[in-house]
C-alpha cells in the first residue's frame, strides 16, 4: 500500500511517498510561509502525482495557517483518490525522529514555535515512544522550568537558548520522510487540527 505524508504545520513544507515501508520519493523545503503555493506542485512532481491509498497529515501544533493548508490538501486528495486520511502530531514526529538516533537520550522535551511570544512544549519518552506530558503553550521561561534535565528539541529551542545559552538543545523541524518511525498508534489520529492553544478571537457575549 502506498502512503503519502504531508507536513505543513511548521516552517517546513515536507512530503514523502512510501510503498509499504520503503520511501519512493520525498521533498523537504524550509519555506517559512507560502505552503499553499508550494504543496500541490510538490506532490504533483512525485511518481504518479503522489497517488496513494493512505494519506497521513501533520495536524499540529504549529502555524494555524500551515495546519489548515495540510489538512485541506489531505482531505481533498483523500476524496479524489478514495484514500483513507489519518493524522499525526508534529511534536510526536520530532520526538520519533530524534529517538531514531541510537545515541539519543531516552527522554526529551519537544519545543516548537507557538506565536505570541510562546512555545508549544510536550515531553516524550522513547521506550515505548509516548508522550509523558500534555501539550501546552507557554512563555519560554516557564518552558525552561519544565525541562527537568531533559534535552529540548525543536524549532522553538532558540527562545530557550536566549535565556540559558548552556541548555542542552537541538534545533529541528518535522520531516515527512521520518513519519514511519512513529508507532501506528501515533500516526492514526483523527485528521483534525491540533492547535495547542486557545483561539485569539473570542465570540461576542450575547
Amino acid at each position: 500500500m502506498r502512503t503519502l505524508v504531508i507536513e505543513t504545520a511548521t516552517a517546513a513544507c515536507s512530503i514523502a511517498l512510501f510503498d509499504g515501508d520503503t520511501i519512493i520519493a520525498n521533498e523537504h523545503q524550509v519555506v517559512g510561509r507560502g505552503h499553499a503555493e508550494r504543496l500541490i506542485p510538490m506532490i504533483g512532481a512525485f511518481p504518479e502525482q503522489g497517488r496513494a491509498e493512505r494519506i497521513l497529515v501533520d495536524c499540529g501544533p504549529g502555524s494555524f495557517t500551515g495546519v489548515r493548508v495540510g489538512l485541506a490538501a489531505a482531505r481533498g486528495l483523500g476524496i479524489g483518490w478514495g484514500a483513507t486520511v489519518s493524522g499525526f502530531s508534529s511534536t510526536a514526529l520530532i520526538a520519533a525522529a530524534h529517538f531514531a538516533n541510537p545515541a539519543a537520550a531516552d527522554a526529551l522535551m519537544v519545543v516548537l514555535e507557538g506565536g505570541h511570544g510562546e512555545v508549544f512544549v510536550q515531553g516524550f519518552e522513547a521506550h515505548p515512544l509516548r508522550p509523558v506530558t500534555a501539550l501546552a503553550s507557554m512563555k519560554p521561561d516557564a518552558a525552561l522550568g519544565l525541562l527537568g534535565g531533559r534535552q529540548a528539541v525543536g524549532n522553538g529551542v532558540l527562545h530557550l537558548l536566549a535565556i540559558d545559552p548552556a541548555l542542552a538543545a537541538a534545533e529541528a523541524l518535522p520531516d515527512a520522510a521520518c513519519t514511519l518511525t512513529l508507532p501506528e498508534s501515533l500516526r492514526s489520529l483523527p485528521a483534525v487540527p491540533i492547535y495547542g492553544r486557545a483561539p485569539d478571537a473570542k465570540p461576542v457575549a450575547p
